[in-house]
């Protein structure tokens, strides 16, 4: 199994492909493919067949999935995108870390 920098619920920055730059949560995460699904960001039109009698069917947007590698991690403290680095504390417990340079915040 792999393992990814992202988790769900981690508000990320697009960095690459037709969303560069735009944020959004991660709304599902596959560690196994190495993609994650990012709110409004990759967004793709999906034909549906109407599948009882009077659903109607048609042409939906939904979010497709990027390679995790297109994002970057949002830090909550200085709000820029950064690379995640990861620490011990003293409890054993680990954490990531951010590491911008004047930041190193904990999240």
């Amino acid at each position: 199994m792999n393992k990814l920098h992202v988790k769900k619920g981690d508000t990320v920055m697009v960095i690459s492909g037709k969303s560069k730059g735009r944020t959004g949560k991660v709304l599902e995460v596959s560690p196994k493919e190495g993609k994650v699904i990012v709110e409004k960001a990759n967004m793709v039109t999906k034909h549906v067949k109407p599948r009882r009698q009077g659903e109607v069917g048609g042409r939906i947007e939904a979010e497709g999935a990027l390679y995790a590698c297109k994002v970057q991690v949002v830090c909550p403290k200085c709000k820029q995108p950064t690379r995640v680095g990861y620490k011990t504390l003293e409890d054993g417990t680990k954490v990531r870390v951010c590491k911008n340079k004047d930041c190193g915040e904990t999240f």
